[in-house]
């Protein structure tokens, strides 16, 4: 292990890791540094475990509901401890495969925590013990990611009052819970508990659910919640939390100036995250921060040459695959490489794995108002889906925003079934400049939840097939 590399990456997420393969693959000397573990917290406390246990809930809906399909199911036993084991099984080995890619792209893995000593210069302080150490590059990737944001009032305990860490790893099912925080975390939580058997709240402080969404899109899936026995408070207030030993006790006033008592087993609190940019020695050599953000252009530059930042570090949307395509792009840039694209945050797909679970990618119909576009919106309910009828999920829709000028696909907002893996068809259409009568030109598989993208951009043209028109039909 050297003391002197091309690239010195900090944090090894998804953004960091990601960013170290690329530049070791361009033939840089290439080291990595974390404090904890490999992944960051998507592979460890996050994505991943998050979307293990969504599964056991998904399966739990589905023996519930098997009885429709001729099933007669009796004595279930659930076990969360057994769940919890096998989301903290995909952790590892998930984690473990990035180990093995460290080792197989020559990165060398430094364990320790890092602090900018200067312009390329770094100390660590070794996880081993074995005290501080002076490493430098000509290239330093900062990508420290984020952490749960704490709320006065509502800080975590790690018992009663939890933040998303505490609410993959419980040692049993809550019989109730209130979510302070309807993002995707929040409304996550909120499905996957209520399907296991707990009684959830959920409560915004804005005035709808999964407000990133499409308001179409929250208003669909706050009634389904709704539906299913979450009950839903937006525009609320929390006035007071307390963890009184057996309970939470929380009051809230809702939108309409009710004032409303609860006593749960556990609240989460998932109202955002904020950056790990302390004690990174960045106020010392002048780096610039947004709200403890760090500030970086189109190609991840911080305004230190030679100082980079990326994902959920240098701010929204935190996400995963936004953090992994910043570092490609980061890497490319500062080894040279031609051709390299800046990143286009409008067109980041974001993904919400509840039930019903949501998907989008662009503009939502607001924005594309406000920005002054001419559009043309066309919607197609799953009800009219063969392929989600035979599955017996018809709950959803898809609804796509096209510019009537130009054809751009502005945006494209789905709620139901699977809609997480299609969504990457509108995003690949518009990477492409695909217009809707190019998609309309395009033949999808029959049966398909799918086939409801086509029929959305059919609708959107003015001829739906298998819907009727909700505007005169053009015919060319």
């Amino acid at each position: 292990m050297s003391d002197s590399y091309d690239v010195i990456v900090v944090g090894a997420g998804p953004g960091g890791y990601v960013a170290a393969i690329g530049a070791a693959q361009l033939g840089l000397r290439t080291a990595i540094i974390e404090r904890e573990h490999l992944g960051g917290v998507c592979a460890n406390w996050g994505c991943i475990p998050t979307k293990a246990l969504l599964h056991g809930a998904d399966v739990a809906h589905s023996i519930a509901e098997s009885t429709s399909l001729g099933f007669a199911v009796g004595g279930v036993v659930f076990d969360m401890d057994s769940l919890v084991q096998f989301s903290r099984g995909v952790v590892e080995r998930l984690t473990g495969g990035i180990q093995m890619l460290m080792d197989r792209n020559g990165i060398d893995v430094i364990w320790g925590t890092a602090r900018l000593a200067g312009k390329g210069v770094l100390t660590v302080s070794s996880t081993d013990g074995t005290g501080e150490h002076t490493y430098r590059a000509s290239h330093i990737i900062l990508a420290t990611g984020a952490r749960p944001r704490k709320l006065k009032g509502m800080e975590f305990d790690g018992e009663r009052i939890w933040s998303s860490k505490e609410a993959l790893v419980p040692q049993e099912l809550p019989s109730s819970i209130l979510i302070v925080g309807s993002g995707a975390i929040g409304s996550e939580f909120a499905s996957l508990y209520r399907d296991l058997g707990s009684q959830v709240t959920l409560v915004e402080v804005v005035d709808r659910i999964l407000p990133a969404e499409d308001a179409e899109t929250s208003e669909f899936v706050r009634k389904q919640f709704t539906r299913r026995g979450i009950e839903v408070h937006t525009k609320a207030r929390i006035d007071h939390m307390e963890n009184r030993g057996d309970f939470v006790y929380t009051k809230v006033t809702t939108s309409a100036g009710e004032v409303k008592e609860y006593e749960t087993a556990r609240v989460l609190v998932a109202a955002g995250v904020q950056p790990n940019s302390e004690d990174l020695g960045l106020e010392q050599i002048g780096v610039e921060l947004n709200r403890g953000f760090v500030v970086a252009d189109q190609w991840c530059r911080t305004n230190v040459p030679g100082l980079y930042a990326i994902g959920d570090l240098s701010g929204a949307p935190c996400l995963a695959h936004k953090a992994s395509h910043e570092a490609v792009i980061c890497v490319e840039k500062l080894a040279g490489v031609a051709g390299v694209h800046p990143l286009e945050r409008d067109y980041i797909p974001g993904c919400t794995y509840s039930r019903p679970q949501v998907a989008s990618v662009g503009l939502t119909e607001a924005q594309a108002k406000e920005r002054g576009h001419h559009i043309s919106v066309g919607r197609f309910d799953l009800a009219a889906n063969g392929k989600a009828i035979a599955l017996g999920d018809t709950a959803g829709f898809v609804k796509t925003i096209f510019d009537e000028d130009t054809g751009e696909l502005l945006g494209a907002h789905m709620v139901g079934p699977e809609v997480t893996e299609m969504v990457q068809g509108f995003s690949i259409a518009h990477s492409l400049e695909a217009t809707p009568e190019a998609l309309a030109a395009t033949i999808f598989p029959h049966p398909s939840v799918s086939e409801s993208m086509h029929e959305s951009v059919l609708a959107a043209l003015g001829q739906p097939l298998n819907q009727p028109p909700r505007k005169k039909p053009v015919r060319v």
